[in-house]
């Protein structure tokens, strides 16, 4: 992207991928993003299969994704797989800013609690990218985005080495 830090959303649904059902977490989050310097293509839509979202998530690293964004599969049916696709992309897990999320959503319904959403980063330095799940649902991705937006710029400028600041 020519504006702005580069990312990706990916919708991670059957049902999306299927045509089953709109995708609405997914431009959610790209508008959402946009208010924190991040510019998205339209969402990948895929299957909640690890291969799937593997290869989502690997294209997105591959054409210079510095944030990626994943909606749905962080629950606990049988078809939420999200996490153990991202996990292999973590360098470094993340834990407080996915807690930060999961209080956040507690505030406004006890089902954030069920979310096994990860966030982390996959390598250092200008190629570095940071990783965010998010629950499928729009409350879980507006609660996801309104903790992790303020953070992205500066997650960003320490993987390249910028000091702390203040």
């Amino acid at each position: 992207m020519e504006n702005g830090i580069n990312g990706v959303v990916i919708t991670i649904s059957d049902r999306c991928a299927q045509g089953i059902r709109e995708d609405k977490s997914g431009p959610l989050a790209v508008e959402r993003l946009a208010e924190f310097n991040v510019s998205c293509p339209p969402p990948i839509v895929v299957t909640d299969d690890i291969p799937n979202i593997q290869a989502a998530i690997r294209a997105a690293l591959d054409d210079g994704a510095r944030f990626i964004f994943t909606t749905g599969g962080t629950g606990v049916t049988p078809r939420d797989h999200t996490p153990e696709a991202t996990k292999p992309f973590l360098e470094t897990e993340l834990p407080g800013i996915a807690e930060q999320i999961r209080a956040y959503g507690l505030q406004k319904t006890p089902l954030a609690g069920l979310s096994r959403a990860l966030v982390g980063i996959s390598g250092r330095g200008s190629e570095g990218a940071l990783i965010v799940n998010a629950p499928g649902s729009t409350g879980g991705v507006k609660d996801s985005i309104a903790v992790v937006g303020p953070l992205i710029e500066h997650v960003l400028s320490q993987l390249v080495g910028s000091d702390h600041g203040a």
